[in-house]
Order: structure tokens, then sequence, then C-alpha cells
């Protein structure tokens, strides 16, 4: 697919709720990651997204397949897609788009993350360890999304315009625990980021 017939067939992906929804009783830790994830913590009216991305752990992503069953998940990596993938092409990537296989439509996007047990590993430096309840947060009505600070440092590596003003939107409402949080796993991931300067400089 080229990048147009991808982003035509993102069209009409889910918001957060409903996604929410459809996974009340998953016992698996899981959350709203990215762009979503931010604004679920900033409150008020979303940016406009292109998609929505959850995170589940990698050990938990049949459990939640099976929560969906009318979709099919395609793996992707690589610049290409694995239809209604199996178990090779789930092993050998971390990002899976739900497909409605009657239009073509993508719902959401589960990212598969690696970890052990009930803890979370980076996938951006294995060094960067934490318990899942450590990694998650709720809005007022039980939405799970990932914490800021790590939205942000998956943001940072190659930071887009969209990742840019993220940063931009979110800074004013970190604390400065979050900030120092964040800038703690900038310096051991992307040491010298564009973002530590502002992160370093109190009540920016």
């Amino acid at each position: 697919m080229d990048a147009d017939e991808v982003e035509a067939r993102w069209g009409a992906a889910w918001r957060p709720e409903q996604v929410a929804g459809r996974l009340a009783g998953l016992a698996a830790p899981w959350c709203v990651a990215a762009g979503w994830a931010l604004d679920l913590f900033l409150g008020g009216p979303p940016r406009a997204h292109g998609d929505l991305e959850i995170a589940v752990p990698a050990g938990a992503f049949g459990e939640l397949r099976a929560c969906f069953p009318e979709l099919a998940f395609d793996a992707v990596g690589w610049g290409r897609t694995w239809p209604d993938a199996g178990p090779a092409a789930l092993a050998a990537t971390r990002q899976t788009w739900a497909r409605d296989p009657a239009s073509g439509q993508y719902r959401f996007d589960v990212f598969r993350e690696p970890h052990e047990g009930g803890t979370w590993i980076c996938r951006r430096d294995e060094r960067l360890r934490l318990p899942y309840p450590e990694t998650v947060e709720r809005t007022a009505g039980g939405i799970p999304y990932l914490r800021p600070e790590l939205v942000l440092l998956f943001k940072a590596k190659a930071a887009r315009d969209k990742d840019r003003a993220d940063f931009a939107r979110a800074l004013p409402r970190l604390d400065a625990g979050r900030r120092r949080t964040l800038a703690r796993w900038l310096r051991a991931a992307h040491p010298g980021h564009e973002w530590l300067s502002a992160l370093e400089q109190p009540g920016r």
C-alpha cells in the first residue's frame, strides 16, 4: 500500500472510549499510547488524530485479540504488512493494525510491548524497566493511558513537527517531578536531546 492508501484506510479509526468499552473485562494491562495518551492527560478538546494507538504486553496480545473477534489483525514492520498475522509474523514484529475485513478500514493500532512478567521494558532503551502500574494513568472515566513522560520519551527519538507540538502542549502541565523524570530518561536514551533545555528551565 502507498501512503495515500494507508491514510485513507485510517479514515474511520476508533476513539479511545470505543476501545476501552470493549476491553473493560481484559485482565492484562493495556493503555492508550502516543498522541491520544497526551490528549487524555491534558483533557479538553483533542487535536486531530490520524489513528489510535494502544499498547499491551506482547504476551497478552492473544487475550486482547480475542476481545475483537470481528476484526483481523495485520502485523506491520519495515514498510510492509502481514494480513491476519500468524505466530511467525507476530514474533518478528511489534506493531499490529486492527482491520475491519468487510470495509478494509483500520480501527486501531496495537503496540505489543516487551516485558518480563509484570515488568514493562522500554523498547527504546531496555535499561528502563518499570512495574506495569507505574506506566499507566487513568482519566476520570477510567480510560488507561500511558503516562506522559513515557509518551514524550517515545516521541523524542525522531521528533517530527507534530511531536514537537505535542511536547510544547504538554510541557506547561508537567510538574517538577515529571520534568525531572523525563529529563533523566532522555539523558539516558537520547543524550543532548533538544528538549532537555526546556525541561531544565523552571516555570516554562
